[in-house]
């Protein structure tokens, strides 16, 4: 008789694959990386906060945080993920925490993926509206803390420090067109 017709084979043969991707937050992470390593493809879980959340969801489980993601169990994967949304709930400190004493509640909260990103425009359009330094340099997309500007930061398509020279005209980029143009005037007749 196969293998593949005996009935407990088959729940034996599902139960020790390894699912190579995991639906976990509303985010496939790759099954083949350790716990710890792939929460960290989870916006806002850093590498330090995704040791302490494998470090807990060892405790709570008893499936060590090195085991591959793939392997954890469906009843893991809800767990992880609980841990994931409230890591304040199972004993993680404060700080490492990324929403710490928030503006309008006051609590400290964890946020990931999407929340994360509302949470931070909405802080940036409050700066906005209140005109403060900060929330202004953020939205003409400048540096806020105080980096040079003249030589780095150039990415975003404005120049701030150096106004480089048209070669033809000898004139700066964006400046009115003289009437002779810079090689004619410095010629003899």
């Amino acid at each position: 008789m196969d293998t593949k017709t005996q009935p407990g084979a088959n729940a034996a043969a599902q139960k020790e694959e390894k699912r190579l991707i995991v639906r976990i937050n509303n985010k496939d992470l790759d099954g083949t990386l350790p716990v710890k390593r792939a929460i960290m493809d989870l916006k806002g879980i850093s590498h330090r906060s995704a040791r302490a959340i494998a470090g807990a969801f060892e405790k709570q489980t008893g499936v060590s945080s090195g085991k591959e993601l793939g392997e954890i169990g469906e009843t893991n994967d809800r767990k992880l993920e609980e841990i994931i949304l409230n890591p304040e709930k199972f004993g993680l400190p404060e700080y490492l925490l990324n929403r710490r004493k928030d503006y309008e509640t006051g609590k400290s909260s964890h946020l990931v993926m999407s929340d994360l990103d509302f949470a931070r425009r909405k802080d940036v359009q409050r700066l906005n509206e209140i005109k403060s330094y900060r929330g202004l340099r953020l939205s003409w997309g400048l540096t806020v803390r105080g980096q040079r500007t003249k030589s780095t930061h150039r990415g975003k398509g404005t120049a701030v420090g150096v106004f480089k020279k048209d070669a033809k005209s000898g004139q700066g980029k964006g400046a009115a067109p003289s009437a002779k143009p810079a090689e004619s005037a410095g010629k003899k007749k």
